[in-house]
């Protein structure tokens, strides 16, 4: 491929904007992802069109992790206030999930990722503090970060989906080093704390047939089961990482050596 046809394949933009959906329906374990930012209105999930159900959620689940400033999700008259990198999960059978901002000045972000599902599991939030961190990495090989995971075996229930964040400190730029695929299940990366001005190098592709993609703040990279998934910052920033498929063990992955990379 090239640049503009990788960008166009893999590369969602502009994801936050306004008072406005934005969905994308992809064919990667019938992941679909967007954003919402509640300014001046609340904003009710819609019902795409792509995925023939009578509501959303019929069939699907939903994590939801704000980015943004505070706010609150509405889901079947119950209230869950959501602050900054606090997540939501919200069960398959839920019919009315509406989302607004505190703050129209400071409005909230949510991320949203769904996936189907066969099982119903409780909505639940979880704030960062609760999301269990777990600190990697080196300052020798630049890629100190904290890993904070919300949907996954031992945290929040749900069928397929997973779902967390990585923080990288100050002078670190490297995540997922040395990279992995797992065949067993997709995966979508929002990059986000990218300042302006810097940029992101996310790193796809087959193991030995490795290809490139320039990330802005606040845009989703697609990542299908056969690619690795590695980036280096021009700065440091932070990323939600999230994935459906076969299984819900984080661990589960097929490691690509540094010394293999073409």
């Amino acid at each position: 491929m090239s640049t503009s046809e990788r960008r166009e394949a893999f590369l969602v933009e502009n994801i936050f904007q306004p008072d406005v959906w934005d969905l994308t329906y992809t064919f990667y374990d019938r992941l679909l992802v967007g954003g919402v930012q509640p300014e001046q209105t609340d904003m009710m999930l819609p019902n795409p069109p792509e995925i023939r159900s009578q509501f959303f959620l019929e069939r699907r689940e939903l994590g939801v992790i704000n980015v943004g400033g505070p706010g609150e999700i509405q889901v079947d008259g119950h209230h869950f206030t959501l602050d900054n990198l606090d997540a939501l999960y919200v069960g398959k059978g839920s019919q009315s999930v509406i989302f607004r901002s505190k703050n129209n000045q400071n409005p909230a972000k949510f991320y949203l990722l769904s996936c189907p599902a066969h099982q119903v599991y409780p909505t639940a939030r979880m704030t960062k503090e609760e999301a269990s961190p777990l600190h990697l990495g080196e300052q020798t090989t630049a890629n100190r970060r904290t890993i904070y995971k919300y949907i996954h075996l031992g945290g929040l229930s749900s069928c397929q989906l997973v779902m967390g964040l990585t923080v990288l400190e100050p002078g670190n730029v490297w995540n997922t080093m040395p990279p992995h695929t797992h065949d067993r299940r997709s995966e979508v990366y929002l990059y986000f704390q990218v300042p302006p001005g810097q940029a992101v190098l996310h790193m796809m592709g087959t193991p030995q047939e490795t290809q490139p993609i320039w990330v802005q703040n606040e845009q989703v990279v697609l990542s299908p089961h056969w690619s690795i998934h590695a980036g280096a910052g021009t700065t440091n920033y932070a990323f939600i990482w999230g994935m459906a498929g076969e299984n819900l063990d984080f661990t589960d992955m097929d490691p690509a050596p540094i010394e293999t990379l073409r």
